[in-house]
Order: C-alpha cells, then sequence, then structure tokens
C-alpha cells in the first residue's frame, strides 16, 4: 500500500508556471449556476432545463452513462417536479471545474407519499465563453432527513492559480492512473484503500444511506456493512490549476452477501505533499 501512495504522489506532478495576477475565483459562481439550474427546471421543466446548461460532454447516468443531449432529445418529456438545494461544493483555483451536492426531492403526484427524497451530485467545467457547463450528474436515494444537511463551501487556494498546461492530455492521465491505482488498492483491502485516499473532510454516497461525512465514519459504514468492492475506470478529467479533478467508472460491490453492480464519481482534491485525496465518492445502482 506505501508503494502505491508514493506512486500517487509522484504521478500528481508540479505547477511551473503560474499567472503574473491572481484572477479572482469565488465558489459562489458554482452555487449561483445550480441555483440558476434550479429554476430553470422549475420554470421549463426537466427536459429542457438540462438540456439549457449541458456541456457538450455532458453525461447523465440512467442508468449507464449517456450524454445529456442524447438521452433528453430522445424522450417527449420528463414528468415531474425536481428541486435541489447545493450544500457542498468546491471549484478549482483557475475556475475551470466546479461541483456541488446536496439534498434534492422529486415528485411526479400532488400528495407526500410521491415525493423521492436523496441526494445529487453535479461537476461542471467552463465552456469557451467561460460559463460553467454541466459535465457529470447523478445521485442517490434515500428516505427523507430528519435534520439539515451540513454546509460545507470552501473557496479556492489562488495562489494554485497556473497558465494552461501545454500538455492538456497529461493532466488527465495523471487522475486516470490514479483512480486506476485507487481501484487495485480496493482489490486487496477496501478499509485500507480508503483510509489512505478518502480526504478527512471527504464524503461517501451509497445508494439508501444518508450521506457519509469523514474517513472514520466511512471506515465504520463499510466494516458493519461487510462491503467489498471491485472497480473498473472508465474516463476523467481535471482543472488546468492542478487542484481538482474527477473521474468515474464501474463498480461491482459486494454487500453481504447481495452483489450488485453500480456506476461510480469520485471527485478528487490534490492535498499540500502533492497526493490526490477522494473529497467525494458517488455510487449509484445499475439494476
Amino acid at each position: 500500500m506505501k508503494k502505491l501512495i508514493l506512486a500517487a504522489v509522484i504521478l500528481s506532478g508540479f505547477s511551473t508556471l503560474t499567472f503574473a495576477q491572481t484572477n479572482t475565483v469565488e465558489v459562489s459562481k458554482v452555487i449561483d449556476a445550480e441555483k440558476d439550474f434550479n429554476k430553470l427546471v422549475e420554470r421549463k421543466g426537466i427536459k429542457d432545463g438540462f438540456l439549457a446548461v449541458a456541456d457538450i460532454e455532458g453525461i447523465v447516468f440512467k442508468p449507464q452513462p449517456v450524454k445529456i443531449t442524447e438521452f433528453y432529445n430522445s424522450i417527449d418529456k420528463q414528468p415531474g417536479q425536481l428541486k435541489w438545494e447545493p450544500k457542498f461544493a468546491r471549484i478549482s483555483a483557475n475556475g475551470d471545474l466546479a461541483f456541488t451536492a446536496g439534498p434534492y426531492v422529486y415528485q411526479n403526484g400532488k400528495s407526500d407519499d410521491d415525493k423521492v427524497f436523496g441526494d445529487y451530485v453535479s461537476i461542471w467545467r467552463v465552456d469557451a465563453d467561460n460559463k460553467l457547463k454541466l459535465l457529470l450528474d447523478l445521485g442517490i436515494q434515500h428516505p427523507e432527513a430528519d435534520a439539515e444537511s451540513i454546509e460545507d463551501f470552501k473557496e479556492p487556494d489562488l495562489s494554485k492559480q497556473t497558465a494552461p498546461s501545454k500538455d492538456p492530455f497529461n493532466g488527465k492521465n495523471v487522475i486516470l492512473a490514479t483512480d486506476k491505482m485507487f481501484n487495485h488498492a480496493l482489490t486487496i483491502s477496501s478499509l485500507a484503500a480508503y483510509k489512505e485516499f478518502l480526504s478527512p473532510e471527504g464524503r461517501y454516497y451509497f445508494p439508501g444511506f444518508y450521506p457519509i461525512i469523514g474517513v472514520d465514519k466511512t471506515l465504520k459504514f463499510l466494516d458493519n456493512e461487510d462491503v467489498s468492492i471491485s472497480a473498473e475506470t472508465i474516463n476523467a478529467g481535471r482543472s488546468t490549476s492542478n487542484d481538482l479533478a474527477y473521474s468515474y467508472g464501474k463498480a461491482r460491490i459486494k454487500k453481504g452477501n447481495i452483489v450488485n453492480n453500480y456506476n461510480y464519481v469520485r471527485i478528487w482534491e490534490i492535498d499540500a505533499s502533492h497526493k490526490w485525496n477522494i473529497l467525494l465518492e458517488v455510487f449509484s445502482t445499475v439494476e
């Protein structure tokens, strides 16, 4: 395991070119984009709302990963009302990659019995016009929460702002390699892998359960539920400022005596030692 961690540090890379002047980037940019998206869905409906904010390569999981434009252009309308609220958010120092997560309520009917509760995760990236567009979106269902979600909005470290890389593919390859390394570690020991790779403030989202916050609580959940995971990386991406990244893939999870297939999305952040850690991981069921 120590060899795996050392390799992750080496793969992380170092920023060598910085901006002469610091550009203002605030996490409120993605929070406002998410809230505007919610208002758009409320006004225009789910289909038109998603199409309006979709990145050209944006993906939703229905249940397999499919382009947002391909999925919503293939249906006449998605019924029901969908409302959500960002409670967890980050944006990269360069402002080109961001995410939010929080509770949602979907209702396809008039009574409270028609409501479905859960948590969503959305990843955003800027387009050529410097507008945030929806790159990845998925969620989990769970019972209605008894308490408010804990709010966690953190401003980026603007000292990490860098000029765009001359090798934009290198950033993606670093995260692909790190994600595959973590998947390999999972085959050795799920508990040891999360202990080493999960950020101290990391969040773990598993269908049927409320979001779990922190390493200790995540390890306790994995142990109590007797969870073992095998996973395969599909794709990844990284901010140009080398401080925020994402990956997604497919997983086969054994929980007790039950085995199911899942999609996963991971959000990664780099720490002071230049090691990539998982800030958020979410699984969505395929079956």
